[in-house]
């Protein structure tokens, strides 16, 4: 910092007294795997934020925007990391056009807190994903993490429309626009889904919504083997039917996900204490749609000869959402030591799944591991202690599964691991081909590396 004793004070003329903070608690609250910043900035507008930005440009200072903190551990450690943007003092509805159905709103508005303005007008944003309640819009988009209701609304970059942000030049940027159908420009705020606020800092998003819907159902079946689970999965796809969500989950999953349950006085479905392969599927629309997709399944379960199947009511259906919702969450925390990855197969066969599960259960591992939609995989291995054994199993069985899966022509992601596995591998695994590119566009965005230095693959 070429002007370090006047640093404060040039902040503090930025966004006013109250909003720097350097309190050992404030510090604590932002750190990034171990990493503190030097100071915690609350801005109030894209304007404040743009000159914070030219600052630290000049001053040669990184930043990293963070919202509630519930994604910050995605990523590798920052290489440097100088000033924390508190989004959370962006929370305006810019623009509401219910009969449209287009929103504009800024980065920091809490997703549980919109959703309720939504609902006034019988509408919602298909983004369910974990830590609903405190996670912001801009968190969610910038940390790419999936959405439960990906099966029938796709992922953010399927209705966000446009966005507003600050580039490494502290220039306000905007792509797209406010309506749904607009065709003018390069497609560049779904580049910043899933970038982890490495290309800059997202002040306002605008999005499509979507009608409400009327009642929600749930269907719960059970397996013995991966091989018949898979399949009635894969007949379910090809049905036709329509499904907001459909996972497969081994008795691994379903023992954490009956404690998830408990812990917030639900009561689990029945299936879940049978032991084998689980398949679940949710649905919405009108009573008389789900009737007839509850007969359908009732039908098809049958016919695939499940051990074990149930339709759920109302509220198991809802706790059962509820609690697929957090599992980012609940694995995470389900052992001393994890290791969370995120695998994507362009086929996924009972095969993939056996072997993946192989490398994950080697003693004293366990696992836990379900399909999601698009062929998305999530996969817990669990070590019950943090000793030195339990360590090195830990570590060799993720390198394997990287391993696996590249051998697959596939992709994976630790999402979550602990910091000492952080500093032994990649958690974004080896360098893609598109890696040089990746490196222009970061060039482009970013010219003086300002924004969270080292989080995104290859160091970006």
């Amino acid at each position: 910092m070429s002007s370090a004793i006047s640093l404060p004070v040039r902040l503090e003329q930025i966004v006013g007294t109250d909003r720097v903070r350097a309190g050992a608690a404030d510090l604590e609250e932002f750190a990034i795997d171990g990493q503190k910043p030097s100071v915690v900035l609350q801005p109030r507008s894209a304007e404040e934020i743009a000159e914070i930005v030219r600052m630290a440009a000049s001053e040669k200072l990184a930043l990293v925007a963070c919202g509630c903190g519930s994604k910050l551990g995605i990523g590798m450690p920052p290489l440097r990391y100088d000033l924390a943007l508190d989004m959370k003092g962006l929370t305006q509805i810019v623009h509401y056009d219910a009969g449209d159905l287009t929103l504009s709103v800024d980065a920091g508005k809490s997703l549980g807190a919109l959703q309720l303005i939504l609902k006034e007008k019988g509408q919602f944003l298909p983004l369910d994903v974990p830590c609903i309640e405190c996670a912001t819009i801009g968190g969610t988009v910038a940390s790419g993490i999936d959405s439960t209701l990906r099966q029938q609304y796709g992922t953010a970059r399927d209705f966000l429309i446009g966005a507003e942000f600050i580039d490494g030049k502290g220039q306000v940027c905007k792509s797209g626009g406010r309506v749904v159908k607009n065709v003018t420009g390069y497609d560049l705020h779904k580049l910043l889904v899933g970038s982890l606020g490495t290309l800059g800092v997202i002040t306002r998003l605008n999005f499509r919504t979507f009608p409400l819907p009327e009642l929600r159902g749930a269907h719960l079946a059970t397996f013995p083997t991966i091989e018949t689970a898979l399949n009635f999965h894969i007949s379910l796809l090809k049905s036709g039917l329509p499904f907001s969500n459909l996972e497969l989950f081994d008795s691994g999953l379903s023992a954490l996900l009956a404690a998830s349950l408990n812990k917030t006085s639900g009561s689990p479905p029945e299936s879940l204490a049978t032991s084998g392969w689980h398949v679940f599927a949710s649905f919405e629309g009108s009573a008389t749609v789900l009737e007839r997709i509850t007969r359908e399944l009732q039908k098809l379960a049958g016919q695939a000869q499940a051990a074990h199947k149930e339709t759920l009511d109302f509220p198991r259906t809802r706790l059962m959402n509820e609690a697929l919702r957090e599992a980012f969450d609940w694995l995470r925390r389900a052992a001393p030591g994890v290791g969370l990855l995120r695998i994507v197969l362009p086929q996924i066969k009972s095969g993939d799944v056996a072997e993946l599960l192989n490398f994950s259960r080697q003693p004293p591992l366990r696992a836990a591991f379900i399909l999601r939609a698009g062929n998305v995989a999530y996969l817990s291995v669990l070590a019950e202690s943090e000793d030195e054994q339990s360590n090195a199993g830990l570590e060799h069985s993720v390198s394997e599964l990287f391993s696996c899966v590249e051998a697959k022509q596939g992709s994976a992601t630790l999402l979550h691991a602990p910091l000492w596995l952080k500093g032994r591998m990649d958690v974004w695994g080896a360098k893609r081909p598109d890696w040089p590119l990746m490196q222009r566009v970061k060039r482009a965005f970013d010219p003086w590396n300002v924004f969270a230095p080292g989080r995104f693959v290859g160091g970006i």
